[in-house]
């Protein structure tokens, strides 16, 4: 961010926005910050005006001539006469209207208990003023940011009991069939979760897949047609084959592998002369 002339903008030097596609709203505090200093709000963003505590304003898009309680001292006036500072402390919050991309993973169990791994990604944003002013009020600033992973953290126990709320009650051979379930049910809870925030949810997806490697080319032998038995024979091959084992096809036909004994060949002869 750059506070240039008592010119407050989101834009860095280079032209980019310091907000970017991972921060949700960044916080600007400094005391050059006084009536008649201009906001700039980008077409991305809200802009929030505070002091002390209070919220004073929210801002659209534009540019905007501020008009704080400080307002009889101007400028630099105000700044000779207070020794360099402002009498009050002013914070810029800009948060970010755009779509955001987000993840969640974890781990849940089947029926059988087996561990699943998930990943949800979805896109979110902040579509309105009301909202902007939710995201700061319930969400707090660890620092001078919020950003897409911090939003993660505190939308990952929904997930979760989402998730596993199906998950728990489903056997695994079964969980793809249920995945338009799955889906649905997380996106009511996502969706009631972040509203609470101001946070609107877009798009969501959601995958799960067995946590265990040698679990999940199992299941995929199975999805290509192949029996239980089949599909481990072929799991077997496979890992013999890349040992380089002359016995793998064997394993994947289900017969024994007999090293190879030569039988010995003896020839016999009646001729009288032999042996003289």
């Amino acid at each position: 961010m750059a506070i240039t002339r008592q010119v407050i903008t989101s834009l860095q030097r280079d032209g980019t926005d310091a907000l970017g596609t991972r921060t949700l709203a960044i916080k600007i505090v400094d005391e050059s910050i006084v009536s008649g200093s201009l906001l700039t709000v980008e077409s991305n963003h809200f802009g929030i005006l505070k002091s002390r505590g209070a919220v004073l304003n929210v801002y659209e898009t534009g540019q905007y001539a501020l008009e704080t309680p400080d307002k009889p001292i101007l400028g630099s006036i105000a700044q000779g006469f207070f020794g360099g500072s402002s009498p009050w402390v002013y914070e810029v919050i800009y948060i970010n209207r755009s779509k955001l991309l987000v993840r969640n993973q974890g781990v849940a169990t089947s029926a059988e208990m087996a561990e699943m791994s998930y990943v949800a990604d979805y896109y979110i944003h902040v579509d309105s003023k009301e909202g902007a002013l939710d995201l700061i009020t319930h969400m707090p600033f660890a620092g001078t940011m919020i950003d897409t992973q911090e939003v993660a953290d505190y939308a990952g126990p929904a997930i979760e009991q989402a998730i596993n709320q199906v998950l728990q009650v489903t056997k695994m051979e079964n969980i793809n069939e249920r995945i338009g379930d799955i889906r649905e049910l997380v996106k009511v809870h996502l969706t009631d979760f972040l509203k609470v925030y101001g946070i609107v949810l877009n798009d969501l997806k959601v995958l799960i897949m067995p946590r265990d490697e040698r679990m999940r080319e199992l299941i995929s032998l199975q999805a290509i047609g192949l029996s239980p038995i089949e599909s481990v024979r072929y799991y077997l091959a496979l890992r013999m084959a890349d040992k380089e084992l002359v016995s793998a096809p064997n394993a994947a036909a289900g017969v024994p592998f007999q090293i190879g004994q030569a039988q010995g060949f003896f020839p016999v002869t009646n001729e009288v002369g032999i042996g003289k």
